[in-house]
């Protein structure tokens, strides 16, 4: 596996078209990038005019168990007419595949747009969606990917950042100070929540993620799938103040609870949710840095500017911790 500090240096165009020819995919020369980060992933249009989605995995995140887990649940969620995209299979049904010191996968190509959710209907239609995609994550934990817990999205995140020089050192107390107390309202937000059910997410459910076509929405994207909490896939489709976030949330569990029941204390780990994706966030950008796609895409992050504003949005989510679950219009 590849362990070049720049992990996508070697994918190269012939690197790409040689690895679908591996699998029996032929290119007419059409070959664009998406707008992915963590992994690399083009559309290429093959000879008979057709076109698919080829995503290479960063080396060394998931582990191959994971990747193909990840894989089989989206297979479980076609079966049941859940509308997704599953990866394409090749050679006695495998999923993944290999070239060189590079993991890929082939998805189809899925038309539609990215949606703007605003509106009773596309809500209830979100939460009918996300029910049923949670009506099967709940049959079966995953048992090779990660959970989504305090530890790894905001203790251990915070740690790498307060580490290694990432923060300016006159924003480095202040930034230790604010995520300190972030956490411990996390922690609170937890306790009044109680044990909640955990079960198989999509895990990044925002509308980046979603695909709106003339028969609906479609979910393209399962990488950051992992166990958690139903309100992680849920909290990320509101917008606004507190007063327009409830009345979307009643819309969306109007259509969920059609498919799935929710648990009403889960409404206490939203803001503790948004705290730890904002910690997590962070590090996620710090520990991609050497990559040279992340410079050039977040150019605001090694700034004073930058740490001040996380600074300023922890202070604001402490508060927001305190103040109670959202009351459901």
């Amino acid at each position: 596996m590849n362990t070049n500090p720049i992990p996508f240096s070697a994918l190269t165009p012939d690197t790409i078209l040689n690895a679908l020819e591996s699998v029996g995919l032929y290119s007419n020369g059409r070959l664009f990038a998406l707008n992915s980060y963590e992994n690399r992933v083009y559309q290429v249009g093959l000879e008979d005019a057709s076109a698919i989605i080829v995503k290479f995995y960063r080396p060394n995140r998931w582990t191959k168990a994971a990747i193909i887990e990840d894989h089989m649940f989206v297979q479980e969620l076609a079966e049941s007419e859940i509308p997704v995209v599953p990866a394409i299979q090749f050679n006695g049904n495998k999923t993944l595949n290999q070239f060189d010191d590079f993991r890929f996968s082939v998805f189809p190509r899925q038309n539609g747009r990215v949606p703007e959710l605003e509106g009773r209907e596309k809500l209830e239609w979100m939460g009918r969606f996300i029910g049923r995609i949670h009506a099967v994550g709940a049959l079966k934990p995953f048992k090779e990917r990660a959970t989504l817990d305090i530890a790894s999205f905001g203790v251990e995140p915070r740690e790498y950042l307060l580490s290694n020089d990432f923060i300016p050192a006159d924003l480095l107390e202040a930034y230790s100070s604010v995520s300190a107390f972030a956490l411990e309202g996390v922690r609170r937000c937890f306790e009044r929540a109680g044990e909640v059910e955990i079960l198989r997410l999509h895990g990044d459910c925002y509308p980046g993620n979603i695909l709106w076509a003339d028969d609906g929405p479609h979910f393209v994207d399962f990488d950051d799938s992992r166990m958690g909490p139903a309100i992680q896939d849920l909290w990320m489709l509101l917008s606004g103040d507190r007063s327009e976030m409830a009345q979307q949330l009643s819309y969306v569990l109007a259509g969920y609870e059609t498919f799935y029941n929710f648990d009403f204390r889960e409404l206490h780990l939203i803001e503790a949710l948004r705290t730890l994706r904002l910690l997590h966030y962070s590090a996620w950008i710090a520990k991609r840095w050497d990559d040279p796609a992340f410079p050039k895409a977040f150019p605001w992050f090694n700034t004073s500017r930058y740490w001040q504003d996380r600074i300023i949005e922890l202070r604001e989510q402490i508060a927001l911790m305190d103040e109670g679950p959202l009351a459901l219009a």
